[in-house]
């Protein structure tokens, strides 16, 4: 359980620095172009963006750690992966279809969300080792 909890404090850190990174820096500017679109800086939610990053990083690591029966770098990064594509194509092109932003925006959104998606991989790939505490179905 150590391993999983620590799993998480690291993905959530990663998260909030890789978001920082490209949300605040790298794509600053795209969002400076359609400001009609964002909330004025006084409105940011900054508590309610921490509290879904940690829902997202506890839920993220406790699929990995508590249903994968083989656990390694490999599979990490296989999860991140696949997690980052499902959830990249709802962020990026999902909004992209309701919502008046620019297409450079949902494929920033999607490549973003992949990368962060697979850093996280490799995060519960590398701290969370071993046999799933879920057993497996008898056969």
């Amino acid at each position: 359980m150590g391993k999983t909890i620590g799993a998480i404090v690291a993905v959530f850190v990663a998260w909030t620095a890789m978001d920082f990174v490209i949300h605040g820096m790298l794509l600053q500017s795209l969002y400076a172009k359609t400001p009609d679109l964002w909330r004025p800086q006084e409105e940011y939610k900054a508590g309610l963006m921490f509290f879904v990053t940690i829902v997202e990083a506890i839920t993220f690591v406790s699929v990995y750690s508590f249903f994968f029966k083989e656990k390694n770098l490999m599979v990490g990064l296989k999860y991140g992966a696949l997690f980052g594509i499902g959830t990249g194509i709802s962020m990026g092109y999902g909004s992209f279809s309701y919502m008046p932003i620019p297409y450079y925006v949902a494929l920033s959104w999607f490549l973003a969300t992949l990368a962060e998606a697979l850093v996280a991989g490799a995060i519960v790939g590398a701290m969370v080792k071993g046999e799933s505490p879920v057993a497996a179905p008898a056969e």
